[in-house]
């Protein structure tokens, strides 16, 4: 079983139009995927790719967490850093569901 919905280095995510991989997102759900969820993951690719300009590595996109039920929206694996990314678009505010100490 993949942990993760989408995979790819960090060169392909760039070059890969965000619907493409918005549909991978979308096809690898096990739920249904409401057009909110459908924005707010193509908000958070167009902020990816404009971060992650002249980087090399991969983007590992919904990975989820063995034995925790849980999914983390993006992991990057850059040179011998990984970096967990919890997106929160369009909040305003963060409810303590949000914060994991």
């Amino acid at each position: 079983m993949e942990r993760y919905f989408y995979s790819n280095s960090v060169a392909a995510f760039r070059s890969e139009s965000p619907h493409s991989i918005l549909g991978q997102l979308t096809q690898s759900s096990q739920f249904a995927v409401d057009q909110p969820e459908k924005d707010a993951w193509l908000e958070e690719i167009k902020i990816l790719k404009d971060s992650l300009r002249d980087l090399e590595g991969r983007v590992y996109l919904e990975y989820s967490i063995p034995r925790m039920g849980r999914r983390i929206d993006a992991v990057l694996v850059i040179k011998h850093a990984i970096f967990v990314i919890e997106f929160k678009v369009w909040s305003e505010a963060f409810g303590a569901y949000a914060i994991d100490r």
